[in-house]
């Protein structure tokens, strides 16, 4: 470290790209403060966002039995009366055990943790204002992982008891008989697939044409097949123009159609927002797009060469596991160190019930790129650990292409898709081919073994048209000239 800074590097924000910078950073024998407003460390990710909303799923599925009740019927649950209380608990406590271990990784590796709200006076100095008190620290080079919250819209009266957002919602005081939520992106889906799980009437609304858009369909379909089997409504194509708090303290929510929808609470997904406001990003002209969120190049680096940005505040994907590689590849490049770059497929994972998970391509993209493609479909029933835990309305989908066999594309509806399609990931990364999946072995019983069965699928269509030419040409648009072409 040059004598002239306190810190090689000062990170802004304790979240999870946050975390991954310092600790990156620290391996490589730099000197680094972290920066958080927060008393507990460990972000948004682990207070507001993933953690509690993963945590509250799985309380759910738990004491509502919801992935027993193909053996043991529709009533069955483990806990009846299911409270709030009985949910947010485990929330709490899972909370606590990984701040710990987030305090405890970076204590090892002797980052020094620095509470405050922290601001970018300078190139090479950052702020750091804790009630009335004032700290600067100089350092080489600064990382921002400052995060996003939940955008607000026009039109809506927030009053965080019944109108709500996705921060808010974890903390009702009991379960509503009845929810509407607005937008039927990944939050919307996740939450409304939740509470539909312990009998809550659901609404969700969504101004597309369909729920999470950038989805294979067919993974939609069977999400909206079961989300209609546990009673909930899906309204699509009708935009919410406002929400109110009516007299008798329920919600009515209003449709352009016309359509009032009104429910005990309503959750707002809408998007979020990169938090910038305390940054002082305006004193170095830090270039941000029209949706606030900070411009960087292929390594993380804004406008101003010394200083990174990483996660939410970045925008898209915006997910935690690639903000986790992002901040580490931003220390990386902040201290020499190589680093393959951005060469390698990332899954995605949505965690509704059922849980969908992809990587790569999907049919339309294909489609529209004009790309040859095949797929081959494995279903849970299918498969006996599918049948031995309860899974019949799961699906593995492998996209490849025709001549080259090459996978293109995977995707998963059902039980621990966020973790079987880590498989297709390594595949896709080592430029692996369909064949492969047909001849691996994998052990038995178990949901892995969808891989090779929806991979034989596809296989068994390519063997079976191998003689037709790929262009078969129309004489005059003669239907004999075509049966005899085939022929």
């Amino acid at each position: 470290m040059s004598s002239k800074f306190d810190y090689d590097l000062v990170v802004i924000g304790s979240g999870p790209s946050g975390q991954k910078a310092a600790i990156q950073a620290v391996k490589l024998n730099k000197r680094v403060a972290l920066v958080d407003l927060n008393p507990h460390i460990g972000g948004i990710c682990l207070y507001d966002g993933t953690i509690p909303s993963k945590s509250f799923r799985e309380a759910i599925l738990h004491l509502s039995g919801y992935r027993e009740r193909a053996h043991y019927g529709k009533s069955y649950c483990v806990k009846d009366n299911i409270g709030m209380q009985d949910l947010i608990d485990r929330c709490f406590n899972i909370q606590r055990d990984i701040e710990q271990n987030i305090r405890s990784q970076l204590s090892r590796n002797k980052v020094e943790i620095i509470r405050g709200i922290g601001s970018i006076s300078a190139q090479h100095h950052v702020t750091v204002t804790c009630e009335e008190t004032a700290r600067s620290l100089s350092t080489h080079t600064i990382v921002i992982a400052t995060g996003s919250r939940p955008r607000r819209p026009d039109g809506f009266d927030y009053d965080d008891e019944v109108i709500l957002d996705s921060d808010t919602l974890l903390h009702i005081s009991k379960l509503p008989r009845s929810m509407t939520i607005v937008g039927g992106g990944v939050i919307g889906c996740e939450y409304g697939s939740m509470f539909a799980a312990l009998g809550v009437k659901v609404t969700i609304l969504e101004a597309q044409s369909r729920l999470l858009s950038f989805v294979e369909e067919e993974l939609i379909d069977s999400l909206v097949y079961r989300l209609r089997e546990q009673k909930a409504s899906i309204i699509t194509c009708d935009k919410v123009t406002r929400c109110l708090r009516t007299p008798d303290g329920r919600t009515v929510t209003y449709l352009e159609s016309g359509k009032r929808v009104v429910s005990d609470i309503v959750l707002i997904s809408a998007g979020r927002v990169p938090n910038t406001e305390a940054l002082g990003l305006e004193k170095l002209n830090i270039k941000r797009n029209a949706r606030g969120n900070i411009e960087v190049n292929e390594h993380f680096q804004t406008s101003v060469e010394n200083i990174y940005a990483v996660g939410d505040i970045i925008g898209a994907p915006a997910l935690a596991s690639t903000s986790m590689e992002q901040g580490r590849r931003a220390a990386c490049h902040a201290f020499g160190l190589t680093d393959r770059g951005d060469s390698l497929p990332i899954p995605s994972g949505i965690f509704a019930i059922p849980e969908i998970a992809m990587v790569g391509k999907t049919t339309t993209q294909l489609s529209a790129e004009k790309i040859p493609y095949e797929f081959g479909v494995s279903r849970f029933s299918e498969v006996d650990r599918g049948k031995i835990i309860g899974d019949n309305g799961g699906v593995l989908k492998i996209l490849f292409h025709r001549n080259t066999l090459q996978i293109l594309g995977v995707h998963i509806i059902g039980e621990n898709a966020t973790e079987l399609i880590h498989i297709g990931q390594t595949v896709m990364s080592l430029q692996g081919t369909i064949d492969y999946l047909c001849q691996a072995v994998f052990n038995y019983p178990t949901l892995s073994q969808a891989y090779k069965t929806a991979a034989l699928d596809g296989m068994n269509k390519i063997i079976s048209t191998q003689d037709i030419p790929d262009e078969i040409p129309l004489i005059n648009g003669d239907l004999e000239a075509l049966t005899s072409t085939i022929n």
